[in-house]
């Protein structure tokens, strides 16, 4: 939905003008509950697992990230000050925006105890468990190891999208 009609809709439909969408002006957010709502449909608890020249050559990294179109550049800002952490990256090819926190400490500190306390939604939330559990993991150095890492990948495997 963010990122609009499909081309081969829209061509389909040339008849078919479609409404831009009210730029919401929010000064700020009022109520850590919304921010959990928001995030059980918008937002992603990421593991990325990466190449690397450490000991086991590879490199675990936890991401939390809310997408937004471009339009939204506004929520993204405020949320980033809500918690006091993040940054926003540009996806121009897509008019998109999102929050991006990967700073350990800041999951560790900020992210993880906030969503403890304001519960997910569906299927989110048990994404949010996972992730936690592979953040308890790398909190101690487990990942540092070949049977630490392959836990990870087989968490990893069933969440978000690979999630049955």
């Amino acid at each position: 939905m963010n990122l609009g009609l499909s081309k081969v809709i829209r061509s389909n439909f040339i008849q078919i003008n479609p409404v831009n969408k009210m730029i919401i002006n929010t000064k700020n957010i009022l109520d850590p509950k919304w921010i959990a709502g928001f995030t059980s449909g918008e937002g992603n608890f990421d593991i990325n697992i990466h190449k690397s020249k450490n000991k086991i050559g590879f490199q675990v990294q936890l991401r939390f990230r809310i997408y937004q179109n471009e339009r939204d550049i506004q929520l993204i800002k405020l949320l980033i000050k809500y918690f006091g952490a993040g940054k926003i990256e540009k996806q121009l090819e897509k008019q998109m925006v999102n929050l991006t926190i990967v700073k350990f400490s800041d999951i560790i500190n900020i992210i993880i105890p906030f969503f403890e306390k304001n519960y997910l939604h569906g299927v989110k939330q048990l994404d949010f468990l996972d992730w936690c559990k592979v953040a308890n993991l790398m909190k101690s150095k487990i990942h540092h190891t070949p049977e630490g890492l392959e836990l990870i990948y087989s968490i990893k495997s069933g969440i978000n999208r690979s999630r049955k």
